[in-house]
């Protein structure tokens, strides 16, 4: 049998709400994944060290406060010094003209307000299963 897909669902900074995070995790979940939710106010060590421990196929960050670029940056560069390849995507209120920095910096995939469930869930396991290969 195959290992089941593992995510991460990570609410980095200062932002409490979690409500978004909580229904994708619940989603991922009810999709047959293996989620880990690391609750509210996460450094980006914590998830980064978080991640590896629990040895996830993804990182899902949910970002609400306008701190994503500066967040994101660290949990990108910290994956880097560690030597470790997991794909990190990214949901929450993400100006549109930021997501083609993030997605330099490394950020997989950015989801906005408004994205299906149903697609986030399929470009989830897409990007796990091609992690997987």
């Amino acid at each position: 049998m195959d290992k089941k897909i593992r995510v991460m669902i990570a609410k980095p900074g200062l932002d409490g709400h979690d409500r978004g995070a909580k229904i994708i995790a619940r989603a991922l979940r009810d999709a047959g994944m293996e989620v880990i939710y690391t609750g509210i106010r996460r450094t980006p060590e914590e998830i980064v060290e978080a991640a590896i421990q629990e040895d996830v196929d993804l990182i899902g960050l949910s970002i609400l406060s306008g701190a994503h670029k500066i967040l994101c940056k660290k949990i990108i560069s910290l994956l880097k010094e560690r030597e470790v390849e997991i794909p990190v995507i990214l949901g929450g209120i993400i100006p549109e003209e930021d997501v083609s920095e993030l997605k330099e910096m490394g950020i997989i995939e950015v989801f906005s307000p408004g994205t299906s469930i149903n697609e986030i869930v399929e470009k989830v396991k897409a990007i796990a299963m091609a992690r997987k290969v």
